[in-house]
């Protein structure tokens, strides 16, 4: 099985690089492609310094469905792994990918995380390899719903692998979602029955930002883009169904229930509850609205209307290793750089 892993990355250069170690310790033979954009903390440089990186993709986006789509597009592998700039693989992980796509069309494997404290504590020592024996690790099954019906499995969105017509039958993940991507991509897998495996050996560890370190990206959790995403998800799938209408209006309550209790404890104020009840509810308008639109323009069992084949400008540039490799240069004796070579006009 030729392998291909796409890492999207946003401003996290230095747990981006303890990835790329582990990658290139357990999965020496995996085709790797780092997708950034747009990063303003020297991660272009620090890719390009590095030769076990296939291919580096710069995009305009900060979207990371936008990074995922724009790193499926460049893999050439008959399987293709996701795994988050800020997990690292464990030993073991390469050879649980193989077994659970020889089983299903999807496999995933557990994240857990690495404590900012700890991972400061084990910065100078760690080798790449387990935190833990695998008699501590807890493999946890992974998290499944029936929804109208339809047995969803949901995977890690940040340590998974597809075969190649897996991804080519959704369409890879949808960009209209900024956050979600992955749970709508196993609503649309259960539609096509297609199945996700779980395999504990196929394990990652998660390294939590320090206070001080920088956002890598990720902001601050938004209200209205939360049950946006929700309800377009939703709509999109199953249409207006009890279950559906249910769900939606559970999460809404509970939501509302917890930031109540945060005004009693003082931790908030009515005002801010007020404002995050308003977002929540702009948020399920448009996502209702653009749900309904996206499930009229897509009818087919991917049910995505904002997929790969939907557009061609994703990257701003590519620095691709591979063709310099087919030109015969990576052992040309004058080239000392390692540097990877653009590959021209934007994609």
């Amino acid at each position: 099985m030729d392998l291909s892993v796409v890492v999207p990355t946003l401003n996290g250069r230095d747990r981006l690089a303890a990835c790329l170690d582990a990658l290139a310790a357990d999965a020496t033979d995996a085709e790797v492609i780092v997708v950034n954009g747009p990063s303003a903390d020297g991660t272009t440089g620090m890719v390009r310094d590095r030769d076990d990186v296939d291919v580096l993709v710069e995009i305009s986006d900060r979207t990371v469905n936008v990074a995922r789509n724009a790193g499926i597009e460049v893999a050439t592998g008959d399987a293709v792994a996701l795994v988050d700039y800020d997990n690292r693989i464990e030993p073991g992980w390469r050879d649980a990918v193989a077994d659970g796509l020889d089983a299903a069309p999807v496999v995933s494997g557990p994240v857990t995380p690495i404590p900012p404290i700890e991972a400061a504590e084990r910065a100078e020592t760690e080798t790449v390899g387990p935190a833990e024996t695998d008699s501590e690790r807890d493999p946890t099954e992974p998290e499944r719903n029936r929804i109208a019906g339809r047995d969803v499995t949901y995977f890690e969105s940040g340590n998974v692998a597809f075969r190649r017509d897996a991804l080519r039958d959704l369409d890879g993940f949808d960009e209209y979602l900024r956050v979600g991507g992955a749970r709508d991509a196993a609503h649309r897998l259960a539609r096509m029955d297609r199945e996700v495996a779980w395999r504990p050996a196929m394990a990652a560890r998660k390294e939590l930002p320090t206070p001080t370190a920088a956002d890598g990206g990720r902001s601050a959790h938004e209200w209205g883009w939360k049950y946006r995403g929700l309800a377009y998800r939703l709509l999109k799938n199953y249409g207006v169904r009890p279950t559906v209408l249910l769900r939606t209006g559970s999460h809404a309550v509970g939501d509302a229930i917890g930031a109540a209790k945060d005004v009693v404890r003082g931790e908030s104020t009515p005002s801010r509850w007020a404002a995050t009840g308003r977002d929540v509810l702009v948020g399920l308008t448009g996502g209702c609205s653009d749900g309904f639109v996206a499930r009229r323009r897509d009818r087919s069992p991917a049910r995505n209307p904002n997929g790969i084949s939907t557009r061609a400008d994703r990257a701003v540039a590519k620095y691709d290793r591979r063709t310099e490799a087919e030109r015969g240069e990576r052992g040309r004796s004058g080239d000392e750089s390692g540097a990877i070579e653009a590959d021209g006009d934007p994609e």
